[in-house]
This record gives structure tokens, C-alpha cells and sequence, in this order.
């Protein structure tokens, strides 16, 4: 999603995998590390390279879909790879969980800190939160909040994600420096 010259939010157009924005669009409001693209999922924004998605097994466009433009489909399981994907290099251990229920409107993702501390959470269109205090458990006691991003939630979760993600972020300044330096 990126935001048109009006702060209104610019959809791609379908079937377009390229990441190049439409005219005039800007990408969404947070620093993007990755220079991947910038998704809108249930009002959270989440980085996401399409190129990559559309080259993992088990994603594969449905034909009942085809021709379907402009209806919005929400998967949470390919969301939640997106999430996955975007901080991986920050945490010890990350992935969907294969073993709680994913549907539309929901999906579980275990996700270990460096700290070693093990954590499973829930994906859905409110955001992201803690549900349990280990991998693909449901703690129904455990009344966490929401976070609009996966980096709000890991932020509070791990004072090494956020060293990590500092130090990704400081490397890429300095990258795109030398290159504006040649």
C-alpha cells in the first residue's frame, strides 16, 4: 500500500508483483529497512517483498480468485509470513505455527527472542499480541494487548531486537552513504 500525493492510501494495481510505486505515491509512514514494499493488514502496516512471497511453495494464487480485481481477501497465514519475513534477522527462532488453527481472520506465529524467551502470538485484523509463554500454546489467562506492528510488540518483548534492529539500521545508513559517496 503506499500513500497518494493526498495522504490517501494507493493501492498496487492487480496483478502488478513489481515494487515500483504508482506516480505520485509515497511509501507508508515508517522507515523501511528492507526497501520491501508496505502492506496495510487489519490497519497495521507490515513490510513485505512481493517477489519473494510469490516464489514460496504453498502460496499459490487460487484459481476461484482469478478475475476477482479489487475484492480483498484477506489471508492471515500470508500475513503472517510477511511478519515473519520482515524481522526474522532480529530473533533467535521465528515462524508460523503449523499446528494452531490459521483461517482468514487469524494466525498464530512462535517466535523465540534472543534472549531465549518463547512466545506465541496471535495475528488479527486488530493487530498482533502475546497469547502464550511458549511455542503453539493458547494461554486463555494471558490478557496481553494489541500492537499495531510487530516492531511495537518486539519492542517491548526484547531489549535485543531492539539492539538488533538498531545495528541492521545504522549498517544500512552507513551502505547507503558509501554508495552516495562513489
Amino acid at each position: 500500500m503506499w500513500k497518494g500525493p493526498e495522504g490517501t492510501q494507493v493501492p498496487p494495481k492487480a496483478g502488478d508483483d513489481s515494487v515500483k510505486p504508482p506516480e505520485g505515491a509515497q511509501p507508508c509512514g515508517h522507515f523501511d529497512l528492507s526497501l520491501h514494499t508496505c502492506r496495510t493488514v487489519g490497519g497495521m502496516e507490515t513490510d513485505y517483498n512481493p517477489m519473494e512471497l510469490s516464489n514460496m511453495s504453498g502460496f499459490e494464487e487460487s484459481s476461484e480468485l482469478n478475475g476477482f480485481e479489487g475484492t480483498e481477501v484477506k489471508d492471515m497465514r500470508l500475513e503472517a509470513e510477511a511478519v515473519v519475513n520482515d524481522v526474522l534477522f532480529a530473533v533467535k527462532n521465528m515462524f508460523v505455527s503449523k499446528s494452531l488453527r490459521c483461517a482468514d481472520d487469524v494466525a498464530y506465529i512462535n517466535v523465540e527472542t534472543k534472549e531465549r524467551n518463547r512466545y506465541c502470538l496471535e495475528l488479527t485484523e486488530a493487530g498482533l499480541r502475546v497469547v502464550g509463554h511458549a511455542f503453539d500454546q493458547v494461554e486463555e489467562h494471558v490478557q496481553m494487548p494489541y500492537h499495531e506492528t510487530v516492531y511495537s510488540l518486539l519492542d517491548t518483548l526484547s531489549p535485543a531486537y531492539r539492539e538488533a534492529f538498531g545495528n541492521a539500521l545504522l549498517q544500512r545508513l552507513e551502505a547507503l552513504k558509501r554508495d552516495g559517496q562513489s
